[in-house]
């Protein structure tokens, strides 16, 4: 077919005014609610959305109460280990399972939320959290993520590169050298602690003085469990929070 006759069987087009295009649109009325509005059965509501984060914050206490027991369940007890008269509490399943390790970080912002008024799901005030060596690595960085904090480790002596601040502090035998680098923390951040378990409190102590050395305001501390009867937590300058009951007296005694 040539081009002339396509031309000829086409039908005349009609160009409408903008006035008449108007007009074709319905009037908007309840049943018939204007192109233009948003819809009311997809747009999300303010008020259900208000509901929503109440109702969050009204489950958080008892979801907690139950992802502490859930935990504590996952935990491994290894009596005489590393040495007579010591009741070792293993963590590490906690890690091995996708399931336990997700409500561990879940029920640690929880805690955080309970403690420091912080918002699950948001970010909070909180600027750094701080692991300790070596435990604290395992679940601080991932605890910061979900806090919109950064993560900042301290290390044993000789393990961080550049200038470092530096605390000695008394183990049972001896002492032993904490370190963090010395631009880690700004002056005026706030900063938690974190680490699985607080015994003797030294290396806590240790922690909280380098935070402070470096001008962080030390808000508090958080552990997944705590030895009672070792009264650590009399050495620590900050509030200290536990996840889970721990130990409250010696396996011999």
């Amino acid at each position: 077919m040539s081009s002339s006759s396509s031309t000829a069987q086409q039908p005349q087009q009609l160009h409408p005014s903008a006035d008449s295009s108007a007009t074709q649109q319905p009037p908007a009325t309840a049943s018939h609610p204007s192109s233009s509005a948003p819809d009311p059965t997809t747009a999300p509501s303010h008020h259900a959305a208000q509901g929503g984060v109440a109702a969050a914050a009204a489950s958080s206490p008892a979801e907690l109460a139950r992802l502490k027991v859930k935990l504590q369940n996952g935990l491994r007890q290894f009596p005489d280990f590393p040495e007579p008269g010591i009741l070792f509490e293993d963590i590490m399943p906690l890690f091995a399972s996708h399931d336990l390790h997700s409500s561990l970080i879940t029920a640690l912002e929880l805690q955080v939320a309970s403690v420091f008024g912080t918002t699950t799901g948001e970010k909070s005030d909180i600027d750094v959290i701080v692991g300790l060596e070596s435990r604290g690595f395992l679940f601080g960085p991932t605890l910061a993520l979900r806090l919109g904090a950064g993560f900042v480790p301290v290390r044993k002596k000789g393990k961080l590169p550049g200038e470092c601040a530096t605390e000695t502090f008394k183990k049972e035998y001896g002492e032993d050298v904490f370190q963090m680098q010395s631009d880690a923390i700004k002056p005026g951040q706030k900063v938690v602690i974190v680490d699985d378990i607080i015994a003797t409190g030294g290396t806590a102590a240790a922690a909280g003085n380098l935070v402070q050395k470096l001008g962080g305001k030390l808000l508090g501390y958080i552990f997944m469990m705590e030895l009672d009867f070792l009264k650590g937590r009399d050495k620590l300058n900050a509030p200290v929070h536990t996840l889970f009951s721990g130990q409250d007296a010696a396996l011999n005694s």
